[in-house]
């Protein structure tokens, strides 16, 4: 039997506890619903924290990568860079490139700033099946990692799944992006899950700018000023029956997106 390559990344940075855990998420959904099949995990991942960096790239010096142990990489680049490298330079030739597991979520317009997903939208860009995973955080749930494998398992082994048919129908590798509730994992077993679309609300921000004279002359030389952004991330416009709505609601929401445009 052939092994299954995985490769994995993030955007919080190789030493991300969600790194791990998806890891540890992968070992679990093998076990559990591919028993005997061999496979090899591979990690590539951003060598700091590039959260929010969307599908951006670094042009401005050479990429360095450094073998942290064993099959992990951490790479001076951001996370699209990882998929790229690990891919078109280190000819990885993963089956499917798993992204995550993002410490907040990474819903509804978040994904146009996603490196969570951008990482899984570049893969699939190649031709390689993907699937980003984040975790919707609140300041009165636990913010732990231990419950994520049991969690995602069943989703995993269904992602694998639709992975393996494409290769045999060589049709569109899949594209998902999947998130988890900000549920107390002690007082829930697995949260419901629900596939949905993405939301397409804009984000409310408030705008303020400190040290800044509006009534001048235009042109005229302005001091320096501060800007800052005040936005309720948790109370967001949200529409009706799409991922926004179900997560807050405490489900587990998986969106299958179009691999061009990752909507």
């Amino acid at each position: 039997m052939e092994a299954l390559k995985i490769l994995i990344t993030n955007d919080d940075g190789i030493d991300a506890p969600g790194i791990r855990a998806l890891f540890a998420s992968v070992t679990l959904a093998m076990q559990r619903d591919r028993p005997g099949q061999p496979y090899q995990v591979v990690v590539v991942a951003p060598d700091r924290c590039r959260s929010e960096c969307g599908h951006s790239i670094e042009t401005r010096h050479p990429l360095t990568i450094k073998t942290i142990q064993p099959d992990w990489h951490a790479l001076t680049g951001t996370p699209v860079d990882c998929v790229r490298v690990a891919i078109q330079a280190m000819q990885v030739r993963p089956n499917v490139v798993l992204s995550g597991i993002n410490a907040g979520a990474n819903l509804g317009v978040n994904l146009m700033v996603s490196g969570t997903f951008a990482a899984a939208r570049e893969a699939s860009l190649l031709g390689v099946p993907a699937m980003a995973v984040s975790h919707y955080r609140r300041p009165d749930v636990p913010r732990t990692w231990d419950h994520t494998p049991a969690w995602i398992a069943e989703t995993m082994a269904e992602f694998f799944a639709a992975a393996c048919e494409c290769e045999r129908s060589i049709s569109q590798p899949p594209l998902w992006n999947v998130n988890l509730p900000a549920v107390d994992p002690d007082a829930t077993r697995v949260p419901p899950r629900i596939e949905c679309l993405v939301d397409r609300c804009p984000i409310t921000r408030t705008g303020s700018i400190a040290g800044w004279e509006n009534g001048s002359a235009a042109g005229a030389r302005q001091p320096k000023a501060t800007v800052r952004f005040d936005i309720d991330f948790h109370g967001r416009p949200r529409e009706p029956g799409r991922d926004v709505e179900h997560c807050f609601g405490g489900r587990m929401t998986i969106s299958k997106l179009d691999r061009q445009i990752g909507w």
